[in-house]
C-alpha cells in the first residue's frame, strides 16, 4: 500500500463524517488535522432540542464497519422494522420496512455517535483536533485555511496537502469555493420547520411499564402521526424515551404560528386535539413546545465538489438534505467511504479527490430529490388505502422474486446501490406495481382470499416482467 505518512490532510469541520474521516485517514497513515469552530463537546457537553435521533442504515453501517466501528455503535441503538402510523382517533397501522423481518433502521443518538467518533479518531496518534477555530477563509491554490480563534480573536493559518471541508450545512470551506469562477450553488429550504418534544419513559406517563418494555409505545418502529400537509414522527432512546419531532408549516392553521408557545393551555389543547393519543403521554409537552426552538429544512446543492485536487467536500458541505429519507448521516458516512477506497485503489490523493467529486454529485442529487418525495408520502399518503393497497403488492412481489424486482425504499436503506440506480429501479418497480393493481384492483381485493389474491398478483407480476 501507498505510504501517506508524509502528506498532511486538514478536515475542516469535527462532526460525524469529519470525525469518521479522519478515522479513515489516519488509518492510512495521513497526518490529519481536524479544526472545529465549537468547543470540545466531550468537556462542553452537548445541548438537547436540535437533532437528537439519526437513523442508521445499510451505507452508514458499512462505513463504520470498515472502521471498526459498526459494532460499538449498535450496541445502543434500537432497531425500528417498520412505520407505525397513528391516525386522529388513535387507531394504529404498523407497516413493515421490507418483507424481509431482518431489515432494519436503527435509532441511534447524535450526540452519542459523535463523542464515540471523536474519541476514536482520538485515539490514533497521528490525528490532532482544534477546537474554538473558525474557518474564516480557504486558499484552494496554497491549500491554506484561516482561522478566528474563537475564545480570543486572533488568527491562525494552516497550510497543509488537501482541505476536506466537513463543516456542514453551511460550509464556510464551500463558501470560500463559491467565491471562485464556475462554482454552481443552492439552497431550498421548505415551507415547513421541525421542532423537538419528548415522551418519556412509561412509568412517568401513566402507562404500563410491561407491555414495551419500560417505553410508552413499541419501540421498534418509527412512529408517524400523518396529518396531510403536516405530520409528527418519534424515535426510540436506549434510555426508553422518545424524541418526537413535529414537521408544521411556519403559517397556516397547522403552523407554528396559529400557537403562542407561551400559552401553555392552546398548546396543550391543540396537541389533544391533533394528536390524542401523543398528548396523553406527553406530561411535559408544554415546556418542551416553549423551550425547543423551530429549526429550518433546507436542501443544498453545489458543483463542483472540489477546487483542483487539494480541496474538497463531503457530508451535509457538499449536499444537505432534508431529513425524511433517514439519509442524511448515511449519505455522509458513504461519501467518506467512498473516498477513502478511491484513495486507497488509486495510491495518490489528488486523483482520489477528483474521481470521487466526479462520481459522488448525481448520487447526492438523486438522494436529496427522494428525501423531498418522501416527505409528501409521509405527511400526505402514507395512511391512504390505495398506498396501503400498493405496498401490499410491492411487498408481495418482492419477496416472491427477490432477486428481480426491489423496492425503493429498500435499496436506498438495506443496500449500497448507488442512489441514483435505487432511484431509477425504484420507480421502475413502483411503475410495474401500478400495473399490477390496475389489473388486481383492490375493490376486486375484498372478495378473495389471501391465497387467491396473493396469486393473482405475482402471476400478473411475472407476466409483466415477460417471465410467463
Amino acid at each position: 500500500m501507498t505510504s501517506f505518512k508524509s502528506q498532511h490532510v486538514l478536515i475542516v469541520g469535527a462532526g460525524l463524517a469529519g470525525s469518521l474521516l479522519a478515522c479513515s485517514m489516519a488509518r492510512l497513515g495521513f497526518r490529519v488535522t481536524v479544526a472545529e469552530r465549537r468547543a470540545d463537546p466531550r468537556r462542553a457537553g452537548v445541548l438537547g432540542g436540535r437533532s437528537i435521533n439519526l437513523a442508521l442504515s445499510c451505507r452508514g453501517i458499512t462505513a463504520l464497519r470498515r472502521e471498526g466501528l459498526d459494532g460499538q455503535v449498535l450496541a445502543d441503538a434500537i432497531a425500528m422494522r417498520g412505520r407505525m402510523l397513528h391516525d386522529p382517533s388513535g387507531t394504529l397501522t404498523f407497516q413493515p420496512y421490507s418483507a424481509n423481518t431482518a431489515d432494519a433502521i436503527n435509532s441511534v443518538s447524535r450526540s452519542k455517535l459523535n463523542l464515540a467518533m471523536l474519541d476514536a479518531a482520538a485515539a490514533f496518534q497521528n490525528v490532532r483536533f482544534r477546537f474554538d477555530l473558525r474557518c474564516v477563509d480557504v486558499d484552494s491554490d496554497a491549500a491554506a485555511a484561516e482561522f478566528r480563534v474563537e475564545p480570543t480573536g486572533e488568527t491562525v493559518t494552516i497550510e497543509v496537502d488537501a482541505i476536506i471541508g466537513a463543516d456542514g450545512a453551511f460550509s464556510a470551506v464551500r463558501g470560500a469555493m463559491q467565491r471562485t469562477d464556475r462554482f454552481d450553488y443552492s439552497q431550498t429550504y421548505l415551507e415547513h420547520g421541525f421542532k423537538e418534544l419528548l415522551i418519556p419513559p412509561a412509568r412517568e406517563c401513566g402507562v404500563d411499564p410491561d407491555e414495551h418494555d419500560g417505553f410508552a409505545m413499541d419501540p421498534h418502529a418509527l412512529h408517524i402521526w400523518p396529518r396531510g400537509g403536516s405530520m409528527m414522527i418519534a424515535l426510540p432512546n436506549a434510555d426508553r424515551t422518545f424524541t418526537c419531532t413535529i414537521f408544521w408549516p411556519f403559517h397556516g392553521a397547522h403552523g407554528f404560528d396559529a400557537i403562542d408557545p407561551d400559552d401553555a393551555e392552546s398548546v396543550r389543547e391543540f396537541f389533544t386535539r391533533r394528536y390524542p393519543d401523543a398528548a396523553a403521554i406527553m406530561p411535559t409537552l408544554e415546556r418542551e413546545y416553549r423551550i425547543n426552538p423551530v429549526g429550518s429544512l433546507v436542501t443544498v446543492r453545489c458543483s463542483p465538489w472540489q477546487i483542483g485536487s487539494r480541496l474538497v467536500l463531503v457530508g451535509d458541505a457538499a449536499h444537505a438534505i432534508v431529513p425524511f429519507f433517514g439519509q442524511g448521516i448515511n449519505a455522509g458516512f458513504e461519501d467518506c467511504r467512498i473516498l477513502v477506497e478511491l484513495i486507497e485503489q488509486l495510491g495518490e490523493l489528488p486523483q482520489a479527490i477528483e474521481r470521487y467529486a466526479q462520481v459522488r454529485t448525481i448520487d447526492a442529487d438523486a438522494i436529496a430529490d427522494m428525501a423531498l418525495e418522501n416527505f409528501v408520502e409521509m405527511r400526505d399518503t402514507v395512511g391512504h388505502e390505495a398506498f396501503l393497497y400498493a405496498k401490499r403488492i410491492e411487498q408481495t412481489l418482492h419477496a416472491h422474486m427477490p432477486d428481480r424486482v426491489e423496492p425503493k425504499y429498500n435499496l436506498v436503506s438495506f443496500s449500497n446501490i448507488p442512489y441514483a440506480q435505487a432511484k431509477r429501479r425504484g420507480e421502475e418497480f413502483a411503475a410495474l406495481v401500478g400495473r399490477v393493481a390496475e389489473a388486481v384492483p383492490l375493490s376486486e381485493s375484498r372478495a378473495l382470499a389471501d391465497d387467491e389474491w396473493r396469486a393473482r398478483v405475482i402471476r400478473h407480476g411475472e407476466r409483466l416482467l415477460g417471465l410467463h
